[in-house]
């Protein structure tokens, strides 16, 4: 089994993200924290495998922790959970060997996407590893063992939506301040109107967003999506 240690400030992300890593055969949360201090005490027991870590903490940002870590000498394998978009945070991220990064919102089959690929650079890295000195053949394997490929539409949603198309829809309504229209959403994301309505009327239905009504002088009230958080 791999040992997770989950880490966010948010008790109930922190709880989703749990749940979602229980589901994946071959992983287990060996323990949650809610701070960068929490944390680094969890990894110092020498138990954790694979740390999916936010990067805003209370008290360090996700990137400071990764950084005291290797400075502590652990290697400890990361997984940057986070909903920092921003390309500087990414390619920091990517300098202290962070093996993934996954913004939020995501998906379980986002997030089961990168656990399998992490699961499969463990089996490869093992079975190299045996070898002693691995040559090109055993470090291409190595290295290509962490791509992913786009998850698959997720069984739950109708006939011609996709999964990524909904991904982008959820997280413009989760950064929004404010509930938007189904023409801002096509604005944000490019998408058509009668696509992103389409969208947002299955988003609604199935309890992810929350549907209000804004009244104008004339004409038929205008529909606005707000995210609902899990």
């Amino acid at each position: 089994m791999i040992d997770v240690l989950v880490v966010d400030d948010d008790f109930r992300v922190a709880e989703i993200n749990a749940k979602y890593v229980g589901k994946v055969p071959g992983f287990r949360v060996a323990a949650r924290a809610h701070s960068a201090a929490q944390a680094l005490a969890s990894v110092q027991r020498g138990t954790i495998d694979l740390v999916l870590l936010d990067h805003y903490l209370p008290d360090q940002t996700g990137l400071e922790l990764v950084h005291r870590m290797r400075e502590q000498g652990h290697g400890t394998d990361v997984i940057m959970v986070t909903a920092a978009g921003d390309v500087t945070t990414v390619q920091a991220a990517m300098r202290l060997g962070a093996l993934h990064y996954l913004v939020k919102p995501f998906t379980f089959a986002a997030l089961r996407t990168r656990l399998d690929s992490y699961a499969a650079l463990r089996r490869t890295v093992d079975r190299v590893g045996g070898r002693g000195i691995a040559g090109q053949e055993q470090v291409d394997r190595i290295f290509s063992a962490l791509r992913t490929t786009p998850a698959p539409a997720s069984p739950g949603l109708p006939s011609g939506h996709s999964e990524p198309t909904t991904d982008l829809i959820c997280r413009v309504l989760h950064h929004a301040a404010h509930p938007l229209s189904a023409h801002e959403v096509a604005a944000e994301t490019g998408l058509s109107r009668s696509t992103a309505q389409r969208y947002l009327r299955h988003l609604e239905q199935a309890g992810r967003l929350r549907l209000s009504l804004r009244y104008g002088d004339t004409g038929r009230p205008e529909h606005r999506y707000a995210w609902v958080a899990p």
